[in-house]
């Protein structure tokens, strides 16, 4: 079986919404909201739900246990999730949707990591991180020095 998911950027989800669902040539195509941009924290992500990812050429393939996706973009950049194997719209949808979160905890990392190394060119110094049940991360700062 083989189902494609259009990974539609957040910005233009709501008017993609209206696309649903269509059967083609190729199996099960579905539009599916996500925040997904750079290629390197999307192969993060992959890492992070338990995939082997490998980049071919400007698309990546991530293998789970049985399933296999090709991650590419359009001359729009938008992503499309190409998935064969053992899998059916609800799965691949469900893996997407993991992917997404993944994502999400990979930006994050990144955006706290940034604040942290900029920190004390801005005259701060981290006083204390903690991450709530929900984790959100919490980053108390001290000015040292005005800028």
């Amino acid at each position: 079986m083989s189902v494609s998911l259009i990974l539609v950027p957040l910005a233009i989800a709501a008017a993609a919404a209206h696309a649903g669902l269509t059967k083609g040539k190729q199996g099960t195509v579905c539009a599916v909201q996500t925040r997904m941009r750079d290629v390197n924290l999307l192969a993060a992500a992959l890492r992070d739900t338990r995939a082997a990812v490998e980049p071919d050429g400007d698309a990546l393939v991530a293998d789970w246990a049985g399933v296999r996706a090709r991650f590419v973009r359009d001359e729009r950049q938008v992503w499309a999730a190409y998935f064969t194997g053992d899998v059916d719209e609800p799965r691949a949808v469900d893996i997407v949707r993991a992917v997404d979160a993944a994502y999400g905890r990979q930006v994050q990392a990144a955006v706290l990591a940034r604040l942290t190394q900029r920190a004390p060119a801005a005259g701060l110094r981290l006083e204390s991180r903690s991450v709530t049940p929900d984790r959100a991360v919490r980053l108390v700062f001290a000015v040292e020095r005005a800028t």
